[in-house]
């Protein structure tokens, strides 16, 4: 499933990117959300103990020098992993723009074709757009709230839609009265916080 919303989010709430190699991530979990304990690390991770207990021995030689290279695992168990670093990187950080966005709004990048429906005589033809639009911070704060719900690709994109339809087409209620929007097929997006 895409996931652009929730990838958006992210991105916006980083000051740096989280670790790119395997083996730093791992680290990452190791020391700074297990504490370099192998009960903890396997909670976050969503692994077993056992496993926890291997990438530990794996990094325990990584540094002793032994040219151990990556730490084996399953493709499934790299997924748990960078789950897991995305959710506990910068916590400090996250906190404080989600505070701000909620506050101050966000500015929003996005290109994605557009469903229209309105008065007798108009076109509800999708249409390709690429829009910049300051969002305000009741959006963010709708965005979050649905992220945190676990809310799908689809709902969220519902959100964004009438949210673009209120301040984008509609210009804040000043033209295009009863006008709905759809969005449909997001090509990308981004999101300044």
């Amino acid at each position: 499933m895409s996931r652009e919303i929730d990838e958006g989010l992210e991105r916006a709430e980083r000051t740096r990117p989280i670790p790119v190699h395997l083996n730093t991530r791992v680290k990452f979990l190791w020391e700074k959300v297990a504490k370099n304990d192998t009960k903890r690390l396997a909670q976050a991770a969503g692994v077993s103990v056992r496993t926890a207990q291997r990438w530990a021995h794996a990094l325990t030689a990584l540094a002793e020098g032994e040219p151990a290279g990556d730490i084996p695992m399953t493709k499934a168990n790299v997924a748990k992993v960078e789950r897991a670093v995305r959710a506990a990187w910068q916590p400090r950080v996250k906190k404080r723009v989600r505070r701000d966005a909620e506050q101050r709004g966000f500015m929003l990048h996005i290109q994605a074709t557009f469903g229209y429906s309105a008065a007798g005589g108009s076109t509800d033809d999708p249409r390709p757009r690429m829009i910049t639009q300051k969002m305000p911070g009741s959006v963010a704060q709708r965005l979050y709230e649905a992220r945190d719900a676990g809310a799908t690709q689809v709902q969220q994109e519902a959100i964004l839609a009438e949210a673009l339809r209120d301040e984008y087409f509609k210009d804040g209620g000043r033209r295009a009265r009863g006008l709905d929007v759809e969005l449909n097929d997001v090509a990308w997006m981004d999101i300044e916080l």
